[in-house]
């Protein structure tokens, strides 16, 4: 029995949030080689395609990986900068107004960038800016857009790093393999 408002969790993901398994094809036969038809991915729902962009080389191609997976369907980009300070507590006052204003100029040249390559794919998409540590930002992103747009499927797309670092310490894609309560998509 669905609760009240027509919302429930499914397969351990909070309400409002959808299993999109069924609904998602290996991410490889969209990126590899040749394009999908439109008619070969499923269009029983609008696809929220959570796409974190700072402008690298992985963010890059996995905005291409979410542009090719919604075309032919219903949905939106929802393209995420996240402007993240790692020690904000030893920075003074004139400091951090130095950072907010570097991170006003990043987000106008990354949603020009974004702008440029979604370019004229004719899809619907959004741009937003959030303050914060990069995963869990992302994961409330996708949270807050599924939640505005129930009975639509909701998918973070992230690219895979490649710095050597992170593969000891950790990445972005490995905090939201680990903990994110939406279906993700990693971009080789």
């Amino acid at each position: 029995m669905e609760p009240a408002g027509g919302s429930r969790a499914s397969a351990g993901h909070p309400a409002g949030v959808n299993d999109a398994g069924a609904n998602l094809r290996d991410m490889s036969e969209i990126t590899n080689s040749q394009p999908q038809e439109a008619s070969t991915i499923p269009t029983d729902t609008n696809l929220r395609l959570v796409t974190g962009y700072d402008g690298s080389p992985p963010a890059i191609r996995a905005l291409d990986a979410a542009t090719a997976l919604l075309r032919g369907r219903h949905g939106s980009v929802e393209v995420i900068y996240v402007a993240h300070v790692p020690s904000v507590d030893m920075m003074s006052a004139d400091a951090l107004v130095e950072v907010e204003k570097d991170f006003d100029e990043i987000e106008r040249d990354l949603r020009a960038s974004a702008a440029e390559q979604l370019g004229d794919s004719g899809l619907t998409w959004n741009f937003h800016r959030r303050q914060g540590n990069i995963t869990a930002e992302l994961i409330a992103a996708a949270v807050g857009i599924i939640a505005d747009h129930p009975g639509d499927t909701g998918v973070i797309v992230v690219g895979s790093s490649s710095h050597v670092s992170h593969r000891v310490l950790g990445s972005v894609a490995v905090g939201l393999a680990r903990h994110c309560p939406v279906p993700l998509v990693i971009v080789p």
